[in-house]
């Protein structure tokens, strides 16, 4: 039961994303962000993950809003419980991505060992193929 209540809950934290997670996602969906798999809303144990990567190592990057701040704790528990699972946990602050993207994406293609594939416009795929929008 606990298991397709936490189901449910990612499906719909996937249709409800903030502008800041549109962004990440929008870098690391489809292979797009140095070759490696991302997934979000992801489901590892009692946990719902912003973004998880398990290939070529398995990277967690959450994306805090304000009301972390207020719940540092609970974070500290779920890292806690992630590492137990053998992935690194990234956190950034939604300000952090908003005035910072390039140093975020750097990060996280530092904690994946590889080398960062040049950024995706928010247009996507029709830019990089040199197509106008």
């Amino acid at each position: 039961m606990r298991d397709q209540i936490l189901l449910t809950r990612a499906k719909q934290m996937r249709t409800a994303q903030t502008p800041i997670e549109q962004r990440m996602w929008i870098a690391l969906r489809a292979k797009r962000f140095a070759g490696a798999k991302f997934r979000r809303q992801v489901v590892i144990g009692r946990y719902i993950v912003d973004f998880a990567c398990r290939l070529p190592r398995m990277v967690v990057v959450e994306v805090d809003g304000d009301m972390h701040g207020a719940q540092s704790a609970y974070d500290a528990r779920r890292t806690v419980e992630l590492e137990r699972r053998r992935y690194r946990v990234l956190r950034f602050t939604n300000h952090e991505v908003g005035a910072n993207f390039e140093g975020v994406m750097t990060t996280i293609a530092n904690a994946l060992g590889l080398p960062l594939s040049p950024a995706l416009s928010p247009e996507g795929e029709r830019e990089k193929k040199g197509e106008s929008p």
